[in-house]
């Protein structure tokens, strides 16, 4: 009831719920579809609340940021929702929590339109990386999800060569970048759509929690990374392609981001295939996620040997 009394006190007078629906395909928080009657005409919005103990405790920081971010994303052609209201230390609700407005549109993590989809979601990328945000509104440095002393290589690995090689990738240094705006989880799941083929739009970015100032490569290589788990290699390789194409600019050292993301994944990715799997995916299990993020692996390195081979 504490929640419910705070949502209606962010709402204009008269406004009431109607009716709450549990959202499905969120791994960090509930989220429940709240739809609205009063005066004027119908409408919804969205809870995001933090339930689970780790979320719970860094709440503050990251709710107060994506209050900000959607604040700061209102005035830009950026898809995203309208803030309205927001109690990152659960003063008021029973839980940490944010409330915005119901983007349309639906998450598609099937694998019809996939080249659309791809196209889509580098050109939506390229529009993120080019807002200009003034220095005093910019979100915090980028944090690496990962490091050389945290991998998990999966144990029953064919390849351990190539893990070695990889955690070596991320060993070094992190390369000179020129910094722009991130999303830092930009990836299908967190994207909506409308349409169907040539119609096929994007309508919504959604989960703005992490969203972060670094390089380019770093959200190009975390899409990648997605898309290969979910879709297949060649799709997941096929990002930094489009990216480039709709007008994007990377790194001379890409590698290096889209290894240190992959690694982040290992050693099956089931952090993030519980939500696919909730909206359909049944077929990513631990092990075909495995075994894509392995091919995904060695298709990187392969690409840098085809770029050395034809260079020389």
């Amino acid at each position: 009831m504490r929640t419910h009394r705070w949502v209606e006190r962010n709402l204009p007078a008269g406004d009431r719920i109607h009716r709450a629906e549990a959202l499905r395909g969120g791994w960090t928080s509930q989220m429940w579809r709240l739809d609205i009657e009063g005066a004027g005409s119908p409408y919804s919005l969205v809870l995001r609340s933090f339930v689970k103990p780790f979320y719970v405790q860094h709440a503050l920081g990251l709710l107060t940021r994506e209050a900000d971010i959607l604040r700061l994303l209102a005035d830009t052609d950026v898809p995203a929702a309208r803030l309205h209201g927001v109690d990152a230390s659960a003063e008021h609700c029973a839980h940490p929590s944010l409330l915005m407005s119901l983007l349309p549109g639906s998450i598609r993590l099937d694998d019809s339109d996939i080249d659309r989809k791809i196209a889509l979601l580098a050109r939506q990328l390229v529009a993120i990386h080019r807002l200009t945000v003034a220095e005093s509104a910019r979100p915090r440095t980028y944090q690496a999800w990962t490091g050389p002393d945290r991998v998990r290589i999966p144990e029953d690995t064919a390849r351990p060569e190539l893990w070695r090689r990889a955690v070596e990738v991320i060993r070094r240094d992190p390369p000179p970048y020129r910094p722009c705006f991130l999303h830092r989880d930009f990836h299908p799941g967190n994207v909506l759509y409308s349409g169907n083929g040539a119609d096929l739009v994007i309508t919504g970015v959604v989960d703005w929690v992490e969203t972060s100032w670094g390089p380019a490569d770093l959200d190009v290589a975390h899409c990648s990374t997605a898309v290969a788990l979910l879709h297949g290699v060649p799709a997941g390789m096929r990002v930094a392609e489009q990216y480039l194409a709709a007008g994007g600019a990377l790194g001379e050292d890409h590698l290096y981001w889209r290894v240190l993301d992959a690694l982040a994944f290992a050693p099956d990715a089931e952090k993030v295939a519980v939500p696919w799997r909730e909206v359909g995916r049944s077929d990513l299990t631990p092990a075909v996620l495995a075994g894509r993020l392995e091919d995904y692996l060695e298709a990187l390195f392969d690409s840098i040997r085809y770029c050395s081979i034809s260079s020389s």
